[in-house]
């Protein structure tokens, strides 16, 4: 893979709470020039981000239920739609961090399918990724989340919110997770900082990366020379 192929599968992120207008426009403006995915910032800021990259191949990602997952099924679907239609071209969602460790499928379908159905009416349909952060997780209730995501039809499950104290994304969690839902893509997130990092979750099964520090891997990856061998 080449730094334009590494870069094609970034989602570059700003979630801070104190990010200010310059810094989504700046962020905007790096994921144009390097060739990210997609940006991903808070609700707050995704018009600005839609105006900001229209036009361009660059995608926008809205989160919700960020960080924690609490909020019921209908808060989390009236985010969806806000983010929606406030510009966002995928979804970002914590999941039910309480369903998925009591075991309680019920809900936790209940809310994946509720929020997918949202997504699924739009044209063109948005993208769900649904956030288990498995750093907090057992390897059971990893299992249990992916599974009751796939059967939900989410288009992807992602690692972790990167502001878990329990930790973000490991190789061992992405494999595990590729494993458990074979139809779900895979996001890794959460501390990923350098381009061995990067290559690592990608070699593990992840088809898209999260991170803060895109513009330093992409320049890492330059600089080395480095890629990843198929």
């Amino acid at each position: 893979m080449t730094d334009n192929d590494i870069a094609g599968q970034i989602d570059y992120t700003l979630l801070k709470a104190e990010a200010t207008q310059t810094e989504i426009l700046r962020l905007c403006d790096e994921a144009v020039h390097y060739g990210f995915h997609a940006v991903c910032v808070n609700g707050r800021w995704l018009s600005l981000a839609a105006d900001r990259l229209q036009g361009t191949t660059v995608a926008v990602a809205g989160v919700v239920s960020l960080p924690l997952g609490a909020d019921t099924t209908k808060v989390k679907v009236a985010q969806a739609q806000d983010a929606i239609y406030a510009g966002a071209d995928e979804i970002d969602m914590v999941a039910d961090l309480a369903a998925i460790i009591e075991g309680d499928a019920a809900y936790l379908q209940h809310q994946l399918t509720s929020v997918l159905r949202v997504c699924r009416t739009m044209r063109p349909a948005v993208l769900l990724k649904v956030i288990i952060e498995s750093a907090a997780l057992t390897t059971e209730q990893k299992v249990f989340a992916c599974q009751i995501a796939q059967q939900a039809g989410v288009d992807f499950l992602k690692t972790s919110t990167g502001l878990h104290p329990a930790g973000g994304a490991t190789v061992e969690d992405v494999a595990l997770m590729k494993e458990a839902a074979p139809r779900c893509r895979i996001k890794a997130s959460g501390g990923i900082q350098t381009a061995q990092q990067v290559m690592a979750m990608l070699e593990a099964g992840a088809e898209r990366i999260g991170t803060s520090a895109g513009v330093a891997i992409i320049e890492e990856v330059r600089a080395n020379g480095r890629g990843i061998r198929q």
